[in-house]
């Protein structure tokens, strides 16, 4: 499975943003919420889980959205589970390091 991973580095900081590359473009509806995976903020480098998990754990921020992200994130002790909102059924999860 490949995802989309989109690098943004500001000084000494480094967001990664990733998504499972079958939701980029789409817009996620729960309610009122409107979470959009733009391809602006999403849209980046192909890569694989693997290159995108290595990529994550150089990052300084890390939002993510996708089954597949997500659930690798959580195989590799990246994220607890129950730092997870699903959006539409969407797993989402974000990491900061200070």
């Amino acid at each position: 499975m490949e995802v989309s991973v989109n690098i943004i580095k500001q000084g000494k900081h480094v967001l990664v943003a990733a998504c499972d590359l079958n939701l980029l473009g789409k817009t996620l509806r729960f309610g009122e919420i409107n979470f959009e995976v733009s391809r602006e903020f999403y849209g980046g480098s192909v890569v694989s889980v693997e290159e995108a998990v290595n990529l994550m754990r150089q990052g300084t921020a890390v939002n993510m959205v996708g089954l597949t992200i997500v659930k690798r994130a959580i195989e590799e002790g990246l994220i607890h589970p129950q730092a997870i909102l699903k959006i539409s059924g969407v797993p989402h999860a974000q990491i900061v390091r200070l």
